[in-house]
């Protein structure tokens, strides 16, 4: 199976994508041994757009991008960027997963695939945080994100990501039909524009910064998934936080108004959207989700 995919090809099958899966984990065990470290039982922990393997016994998690790269290129790029912004906050003794100490963390390359290896740690809960909790801690870590001091790009997942799968959906009208795609592109006429222009005041951003990106430790509560990472206002990772009383508003130190992260968070529903149906063809279990997401934004069009 070719990773490289383009839009005209047929969807994948289940049993296409199991075997996309596969290889994936052959690689990062190939990977990890190479290097000294042997997975006798290793364990997917994750698998959508990218497979998370826990290489047990050894204390490390491969992440590999396996669809991520078809909007994402050069997807090394992004992990390498996730990897130095986690490793600065760890550093600094924010709550973050870190890269493997075990390990050289990468970004690697191997059959085909981008891999970067992490610290493993045992999840003690499955419990989400609450709104207040993740208001303070993002406030937190945008206070030690200030202090990074690598380049990044600006806003960089929905503007790489929306006009890349838009340009993806136009050769896929099974997926898509003209008129819906019209009516996305008008969506991001409308939104991209002040996204580009919202440079001031902009810093080091998490990008991708909901609940489901926390995990609850021994140590207490952990980011994680930092791929998305990128400079910008604050308001675009506020979005990503589901708020519908404020409490995280509320709860995040010298917030802005809630009028600003509205004006986001249309922009982030238009980038779940676009990322979602670009990718059916290789991942379709979104697919409801997905149409329910453009229901949203046919007032913006």
């Amino acid at each position: 199976m070719n990773l490289v995919r383009n839009p005209s090809d047929a969807p994948l099958t289940s049993e296409d994508r199991a075997a996309i899966a596969r290889r994936a984990l052959e690689a990062a065990t190939r990977l990890a041994g190479r290097h000294g470290v042997k997975s006798s039982e290793p364990a997917v922990l994750a698998e959508r757009y990218a497979l998370r393997v826990h290489l047990r016994p050894a204390p490390v998690v491969a992440r590999v991008s396996t669809f991520t790269s078809l909007l994402r290129e050069p997807i090394d790029a992004w992990l390498g960027r996730e990897l130095d912004v986690s490793a600065f906050l760890h550093g600094r003794g924010a709550p973050v997963v870190p890269p493997s100490d075990l390990l050289p963390p990468g970004p690697h390359r191997e059959d085909g695939f981008a891999i970067s290896l992490w610290s493993y740690v045992e999840p003690v809960s499955n419990e989400l945080p609450g709104p207040e909790v993740a208001g303070r801690m993002l406030a937190e870590l945008h206070e030690s994100l200030r202090e990074y001091p690598g380049d990044l790009p600006h806003l960089a997942p929905p503007l790489n990501d929306i006009p890349r799968g838009l340009d993806r959906l136009e050769q896929m009208p099974a997926v898509l039909p003209a008129s819906e795609l019209a009516m996305l592109r008008r969506v991001a006429d409308r939104l991209l524009p002040a996204l580009r222009e919202a440079v001031s005041p902009a810093q080091t951003l998490h990008g991708d910064a909901h609940v489901y990106n926390m995990i609850s430790t021994s140590r207490g509560l952990l980011w994680n998934d930092f791929e998305d990472t990128c400079r910008g206002p604050i308001e675009w990772d506020l979005s990503s936080l589901i708020d519908p009383d404020g409490k995280a508003l509320a709860a995040y130190a010298g917030a802005p108004s809630i009028e600003t992260v509205e004006a986001f968070r249309k922009a982030r529903i238009l980038h779940g959207t676009v990322w979602v149906l670009a990718l059916l063809p290789e991942i379709d279990e979104l697919a409801v989700q997905a149409r329910a997401m453009l229901d949203m934004l046919r007032p913006l069009a």
